[in-house]
C-alpha cells in the first residue's frame, strides 16, 4: 500500500480534480459552494478505504473487516462514482459523493501498482511495480499531474497545457 502520506496528498489531488469536474458539470452552486465541498469529499474519501476499515466504535480500534477486501473493491467505487455523476445537477447530495468516490479511486490507484493489489471485479490484481511504501513520489506525481491538467482544462482553457507543449516542442531533443 502507499504510505499515509500519499493517500493524503494523492487525496487532495483527487479533491482537485472532482471540485473542477463538479464546476465543469455546472453543479458547482453559487459561489462554487458545491465545488469547494467536492474538494473535502474528495480529500476524505482519499484515505477512506483504509479508515472504513478501522471499528472506531470498539476501545481497541482493531480492523473489523480483513484490510483490502470490501473497503478497496474498484467495482463498488466506480459504480458510486458513475451515479453520482449522473445524479450532479440533479441531487444536492451528489456533488459531494462524487468527491467522496473519486478520492476513493485516487487510493485505489495508489494502491494497485504494489504486490498486494486492488481487488478491482473479483480477486486482487496488482501491477507488481514496487513494494508498499516505494515510490510514492511517482504516485504523488501523477496524481498531482493529472489534477493541474483537469484543472487547466476546466478553468483556463487548456491555457497552461498549451504552453507547457509549446515550450517541449521548442526544445533542441524535439526538433
Amino acid at each position: 500500500m502507499a504510505s499515509n502520506k500519499a493517500h493524503h496528498a494523492t487525496g487532495w489531488a483527487a479533491g482537485v480534480i472532482a471540485a473542477a469536474l463538479v464546476a465543469h458539470a455546472g453543479a458547482g452552486g453559487p459561489y462554487y459552494l458545491s465545488s469547494f465541498l467536492t474538494f473535502v469529499a474528495g480529500v476524505l474519501g482519499g484515505t477512506a478505504p483504509d479508515w472504513l476499515e478501522v471499528a472506531w466504535w470498539s476501545s481497541r480500534h482493531r480492523l473489523w473487516i480483513t484490510h483490502r477486501t470490501w473497503t478497496h473493491w474498484g467495482l463498488a467505487w466506480l459504480a458510486l462514482l458513475g451515479y453520482s455523476y449522473v445524479e450532479l445537477r440533479l441531487r444536492f447530495w451528489a456533488p459531494l459523493l462524487f468527491g467522496f468516490a473519486g478520492g476513493g479511486i485516487m487510493h485505489l490507484l495508489a494502491d494497485w501498482p504494489n504486490p498486494l493489489g486492488v481487488p478491482w471485479i473479483v480477486g486482487r490484481h496488482s501491477l507488481k511495480l514496487w513494494k508498499s511504501g516505494r515510490c510514492d513520489i511517482i504516485v504523488v506525481a501523477a496524481a498531482w499531474s493529472c489534477a493541474a491538467l483537469v484543472a487547466d482544462h476546466v478553468f483556463f482553457s487548456d491555457v497552461h497545457a498549451l504552453r507547457a507543449l509549446a515550450y517541449l516542442r521548442a526544445l533542441p531533443l524535439c526538433s
